[in-house]
Parts: C-alpha cells; sequence; structure tokens
C-alpha cells in the first residue's frame, strides 16, 4: 500500500504552488512520487463537478445542496483513483494529493446549521473511504489563509475579471463561511495547520514550503 499527502485549503491559498514544491523536494530525495490535482477537470468524470462551478445548476453555492455537491466531487475522485492513481499508490508510491475529500469538509458542509456539522463529517468520511473504496489520507496540512488576502491573490490571478472567478470563488461571504468550517473540521479531525501569512502579510512561497516539508519529515519518512 502506499502513502497519502494531501494539501488542502480554501481558494486563493496556494495548494498548487505548495503541493508542487512538495513533490519536486520529495523527489530529490529519491522518493516514487504520484501528483494528484483535483477536480480532474479534464476527464469526463468532473462533468457535473464543472456544471456546478460554472454556475450552471444555479448562481450561488447553496442552489445545490451539500450531499449533492458532495457527491459530484466525491465520484469525480473514485474515477480518478480507479483510472489514474490505484496501481501507483498500490506500489508504494506517495502520492502528493492537491485537494481531496477534504476539500468537501472546507466547502460543503457550512450550507447546514452548524450542529449538523460533525453528523455531515461522519456521512461524507464513510460514503467516500468506506463505501466508495477510495484511499484515506496519511497526512493531511491544511494551508490557513484569511479570506480578505486570498480574495486579493485570486483578483491577480485573473488580472482583475471578477467574471473569471467560479460560484465559490466571488461569494465572499460564502467564503468566510468556508474558512470557519474548515477551522473547525482542522482542529476536529487533527489536520496540520500551516498559517499563510504573518501579520497581514502573505509569506514567502520558499518559507511555507520549508515548513510543509519539515511537517512531512517529523510526521511521515521517518517513520519508515
Amino acid at each position: 500500500m502506499g502513502r497519502m499527502i494531501v494539501i488542502d485549503g480554501l481558494d486563493g491559498s496556494g495548494k498548487a504552488t505548495q503541493a508542487e514544491m512538495l513533490k519536486n523536494r520529495l523527489r530529490e530525495k529519491g522518493y516514487g512520487i504520484y501528483s494528484l490535482d483535483l477536480p480532474c477537470y479534464n476527464d469526463p468524470s468532473s462533468t457535473l463537478v464543472r456544471m456546478y462551478l460554472s454556475g450552471e445548476l444555479g448562481d450561488k453555492p447553496g442552489d445545490v445542496n451539500c450531499f449533492a455537491a458532495s457527491t459530484f466531487f466525491g465520484v469525480d475522485r473514485y474515477a480518478s483513483y480507479k483510472k489514474h492513481w490505484e496501481k501507483e499508490y498500490n506500489s508504494n508510491k506517495i502520492v502528493v494529493a492537491n485537494r481531496y475529500t477534504t476539500s468537501n469538509a472546507c466547502h460543503q458542509m457550512t450550507k447546514l446549521p452548524e450542529e449538523n456539522w460533525d453528523s455531515y463529517m461522519d456521512w461524507l468520511f464513510d460514503f467516500e473511504y468506506n463505501k466508495l473504496g477510495i484511499p484515506e489520507p496519511d497526512l493531511v496540512i491544511f494551508l490557513e489563509m484569511p479570506v480578505e488576502i486570498s480574495q486579493r491573490l485570486l483578483s491577480e490571478r485573473y488580472c482583475g475579471d471578477e467574471d473569471k472567478k467560479d460560484v465559490h470563488e466571488r461569494d465572499t461571504e460564502y467564503l468566510s463561511n468556508c474558512h470557519r468550517a474548515a477551522v473547525y473540521a482542522a482542529d476536529k479531525l487533527g489536520w496540520t495547520t500551516v498559517n499563510c501569512s504573518r501579520d497581514g502579510e502573505i509569506r514567502s512561497r520558499e518559507d511555507i514550503a520549508d515548513e510543509l516539508f519539515s511537517i512531512v519529515e517529523r510526521k511521515f519518512l521517518f517513520n519508515d
């Protein structure tokens, strides 16, 4: 069996950059790596995800309930596992994932009253890890970024064109609620939190990457 590291966080937190930097450093150390980006936007399995995020099913995140939306993403993850990385995982490689089941806990459970969050997470992880049978991560690193900073970074990414944002990215109230839900999930589920800003300014990607690699060394690689 392989092992799995998930890099997660809200939009604009630098997940893809940090997953790429971690993957490269692990390869330099001689580890076999499989790099995973989710959702699989180029595969048919992500059709419902793309419809949801583009606003075809409603122009606000809450227009699609948390269980329906979670199923869209879960099925895409299942198809990705069966089609692309099951053999890699079972051949003892380390899978470094940019987003995973954990993203649903950040983005979807905020559609429910807070008293239902724990039961939603029970449903979510049972659905994906037990019923669908995709691997459960060995380590989840949550990149914590204040919403006001992530919004500034997203605007820079899209060169100020707000129309390029998906239904999540352009709803700042929703993202603020997701930030609260993500912090709750990280604490409840024992994720390792990395603060990506200091004194209101984003830390350098190299500084963040050094902290991530140190976490992986302490909690993952030295247990070989």
